[in-house]
Formats: C-alpha cells, structure tokens, sequence
C-alpha cells in the first residue's frame, strides 16, 4: 500500500507540462523524471522506489508501457476508472472547453481531428479513448466497476446525439 500511495498521489504531476505544450510531451514520462528527486530522498527501498516510478511511468491509457507490478495495475485501473462514468463524461466536456472546442460537431471526422483543436469535443474523447477503456481494465474489480461505468456513458452519449439531432 506504501508504494501504491505514493504512486497515486505523484502519477500527475506531469500533467501540466503535457497540458502546456498541447499533448506534445507524455505526462507519463515527465512524471516519472519529475517525481524521481522526490521519491529517491524516501526511507524506502530501492526496490519499492522503482516500482514507485514504474507505476507512474506506465499508468498512461496512451502510454507504451505496461503496468507490470500488482501496484502499477492498480493505479493504471483506477486512474481510467477516474475518466469514465459521469465523472468521466464531465471531464471530457471540461477539458474540451479547456481548449476552446464547441460541445459538439458532427460534420467533423473523429479520426481525422487533432486533440487540443476546436473539434476536440467531449463526445470525440468517448469516441477516441473512453469507449475502449473498459477492455484494456487490468484487474477482475476494475473490470467490474468500469462495465457499470461504460453502460452509462453509452447511453448518455446515445441520448446525446440523438438529442443534438432533434429526435428527443
């Protein structure tokens, strides 16, 4: 549990230079450099202080590491279980607002807008990232909890298109 607190509280803390340079830096990666001075000077093992950095270096949902350890798949689950559900959904509204897109466009291609772009929109990020969490959980309780969580956020976005286009 010593390991998985830390973890959890650092895994961000390179958010902001992802955010700052619009997704062109891996929170992941910067969080890894930048919590190392600060998990080194801990009165723990050399072998806890490693998973420490594994676990925030690879709970990433885009990220091309894999969560090896019992603690880093916890951490990868419970940070994607943070971004689905209706906090999820929230959130995605939240950042595309962040950066300026509209609630919604249907005339864009999914695949084919940028992130941090006006096209960025909170139903893209379900349809890019969030709709696929649920099969990429690592543990059986995180399997669990994100299968109630994906139902809602299909149909809410269900209801969301079909309210955009007028038919509810």
């Amino acid at each position: 549990m010593t390991v998985l607190k830390i973890a959890a509280y650092l895994h961000d803390i390179g958010r902001s230079h992802q955010d700052r340079l619009n997704g062109a830096v891996c929170h992941a990666r910067q969080g890894a450099k930048t919590a190392w001075p600060i998990v080194k000077g801990l009165p723990l093992s050399t072998e806890q202080k490693r998973n420490i950095i594994h676990c925030i270096r690879s709970h990433r949902f885009r990220g091309n590491h894999i969560p090896k350890t019992v603690e880093a798949r916890v951490l990868f689950d419970a940070d994607k279980l943070d971004a689905i559900g209706a906090v999820g959904v929230a959130r995605a509204f939240l950042f595309a607002g962040e950066v300026g897109a509209r609630l919604h466009n249907p005339d864009a291609s999914i695949e084919e807008t940028r992130s941090y772009s006006i096209d960025d929109t909170g139903y893209r990020e379900f349809k890019v990232k969030l709709c696929k969490i649920k099969d990429r959980m690592l543990t059986k309780e995180g399997r669990k909890i994100a299968a109630e969580r994906h139902a809602f956020m299909e149909r809410f976005f269900d209801r969301f298109v079909r309210e955009n286009e007028g038919k509810v």
